[in-house]
């Protein structure tokens, strides 16, 4: 059907007709134009606020980091044998009979069994402030008694 027939078929429907064909194609172009253009513009409107509170908090979280690595980077150097007294010293007084550890060189394998969560966490924040240790390599499982079982890598400072 070309542009011809069209305009016939057009002219041969009563003023009516084409005041309804008029009117449905009118209203499926702003059915288009809501769906297209408007609909997820309003959708994004109304997620925005949700959205800014999400990122505000994760740049007071990453705030919050940079502040702490600040305080760190600030910290004075630690020596290697004074960074393992530390080390050991938490080990004992966190971790107790649930770790075992070898050296080798700056490299601390330490080898957790059934270690309680909380400690876990609290024995790394002692040993990366303390003794300035930074964990490089983790392989822990949850255990089925709920304690975390596996082997942490830390790197100690280097020699001076």
């Amino acid at each position: 059907m070309n542009v011809q027939d069209l305009r016939t078929r057009w002219a041969g429907l009563a003023p009516r007709e084409q005041a309804l064909v008029t009117a449905a194609a009118g209203l499926v172009v702003l059915a288009l134009l809501w769906w297209i253009l408007l609909g997820p513009a309003l959708a994004t409107l109304r997620s925005a606020e949700a959205q800014h509170r999400v990122l505000d908090q994760q740049v007071l979280q990453m705030r919050r980091l940079q502040a702490q690595a600040r305080t760190m980077q600030a910290q004075p150097k630690q020596n290697p044998d004074e960074a393992m007294r530390q080390l050991e010293a938490a080990i004992r007084q966190q971790l107790g009979v649930s770790a075992r550890y070898s050296i080798a060189g700056e490299r601390v394998t330490v080898t957790l069994a059934n270690v309680p969560a909380p400690a876990l966490a609290q024995w790394l924040t002692q040993v990366r402030s303390n003794a300035r240790a930074i964990p490089g390599e983790a392989k822990l499982a949850r255990n089925p008694a709920g304690g975390w079982d596996g082997t942490l890598v830390l790197t100690l400072p280097a020699a001076r």
